[in-house]
């Protein structure tokens, strides 16, 4: 079933427990901090189910019906670029400023199910439940989140030597039925206007720390679970034409506390392994499948702040100064080069049995060094701009008033665009670059992979340094000191 963007609206108002600004948020399709994000949210399955987008966005499932991409299980290079297509169409609707649409977490768990001969090692009733898990989520088409990540809390301290043993989300009991899970997870990204969450540790988890080694998907409007929201940048801005992003795509974040949450077994698929925790992110394709997916998002997302770049150029006149085209010349092969390593991440993929996978240290280089570029492509945005993201009028109520208005278009002049075309622009720069929704995006970008020495981790460890070193030892044994010497003379 393909949802409709109604259909989504209307799914999120099932009495989910969200907590803002000191209350309960109620309906959040309608609260004045969630209700923009959700109509976006509704467009992009609008755009999904179009008929005219049937075949970009949409693939056939093995029972005949029709399923959203997101979902889509690669069965050879040419099924993952046309994956890619689809999600790249996706992410053009928000720019990639939601970081966390619903094809994040569907990439999540269809990476775990391309990889289910790992749980069916381990356990072929959770293998079971995973299979089943995964083909319910795409026939609903559903939005995920997840949480996958402990509360700082005493980071000195593992989840278990906290003073609270159930600060982190852990197994209170177990019985027919399924598990009680006590305590809280970050970050739900998304999570406001997501359906179900996928709950798990991504952080490796040490001997005495069994409880919190769980792995399971839940209803946000399950008895229980309750969000707790930060501070809502849409509702912060009510005006489009001021804030274009933070007002329509401010996906939030939020702590999720579970308040001894009943899960029934065919919605767990670890409870109490710790390696088990672990490879189900990295002995299946996972973490290389949801993670190509950012680097798809992120690749459009830097194809928007260059433009926004040479837009910032022509705006100001500064297009033919040398400094400047060496600049843009800069930011074009920064971004082309994000956009090779996608593609070399397809065409260095390989067959996991019957499945088509990323190239994994591909992935790996891109997250490492993305996780520099990103604060630099803002860095270089600012001196391009200069001022002209600072000095804009207070709001759009200043064009209401002539007076006013009259000096906005003295005082605002530009080249390339007259004075209401260049605040619009102006508007939209800033809150990519520079407004609170901004900053919190230069954050996200630095650490959604996970810190800077996880990811340099990662690269570390797959990378073919076999290969590398076998190229030094080969130059090596091609010389020898005894070559460079003269014979020894006889000893007699």
């Amino acid at each position: 079933m393909l949802k409709t963007g109604e259909m989504h609206t209307a799914s999120l108002r099932d009495g989910r427990t969200v907590f803002v600004n000191g209350e309960r948020a109620g309906d959040v399709t309608t609260h004045a901090a969630y209700r923009n994000v959700v109509r976006s949210v509704a467009e992009l399955f609008d755009f999904a189910a179009a008929p005219a987008n049937q075949s970009l966005m949409t693939y056939e499932t093995e029972s005949g019906g029709r399923a959203n991409r997101i979902w889509q299980l690669p069965e050879s290079h040419a099924d993952l670029l046309t994956r890619r297509r689809a999600l790249e169409a996706w992410t053009a609707r928000h720019g990639g400023f939601l970081g966390r649409a619903p094809d994040h977490v569907a990439s999540c768990i269809a990476g775990m199910h391309m990889g289910l001969d790992v749980f069916e090692a381990f356990d072929p009733k959770r293998a079971a439940a995973l299979a089943d898990y995964y083909r319910y989520a795409r026939d609903n088409d559903l939005y995920l989140t997840y949480v996958i990540i402990n509360p700082q809390a005493d980071r000195s301290r593992n989840a278990a030597e906290q003073k609270d043993p159930f600060l982190s989300a852990g197994l209170v009991d177990q019985d027919a039925g399924g598990i009680t899970v006590r305590g809280a997870k970050m970050l739900a990204t998304g999570g406001i206007m997501a359906n179900e969450v996928f709950v798990t540790c991504i952080q490796p988890l040490q001997p005495g720390e069994e409880r919190y080694a769980l792995s399971f998907a839940i209803p946000i409007n399950a008895k229980g679970v309750k969000l707790l929201s930060r501070k809502s940048y849409e509702q912060g801005s009510p005006s489009v034409f001021d804030n274009p992003l933070s007002s329509r795509f401010d996906e939030n974040d939020a702590v999720i506390w579970f308040d001894d949450v009943k899960v029934p077994w065919d919605r767990v698929f670890v409870a109490g392994d710790l390696a088990m925790c672990q490879k189900q992110f990295h002995a299946t394709p996972a973490h290389v499948y949801q993670n190509y997916q950012a680097m798809i998002r992120l690749s459009v997302k830097l194809r928007f702040l260059v433009g926004l770049a040479r837009r910032i150029t022509e705006i100001n006149g500064i297009g033919n100064f040398p400094q400047v085209r060496e600049t843009l010349g800069q930011l074009a092969a920064e971004a082309g080069m994000v956009d090779a390593l996608v593609a070399a991440m397809e065409v260095r993929g390989a067959q996991r049995g019957r499945y088509f996978v990323p190239h994994r240290h591909t992935l790996y280089a891109a997250q490492t060094l993305t996780q520099q570029l990103y604060g630099k492509v803002l860095n270089t945005l600012r001196e391009l701009a200069g001022g002209g993201m600072i000095m804009l009028p207070s709001s759009v109520q200043d064009f209401a008033n002539p007076e006013i208005a009259g000096l906005i278009a003295r005082t605002q002049q530009s080249p390339a665009a007259g004075a209401e075309e260049k605040v619009k622009f102006y508007k939209l720069a800033w809150d990519a670059v520079g407004s609170e929704f901004a900053s919190r995006h230069a954050q996200y970008e630095m650490f959604y992979a996970g810190a800077t020495f996880v990811t340099k981790g990662h690269s570390l460890r797959t990378y073919d340094w076999d290969a590398a070193t076998a190229l030094v030892d080969g130059m090596l044994a091609g010389y020898d000191l005894a070559d460079e010497l003269p014979p020894a003379a006889d000893a007699a």
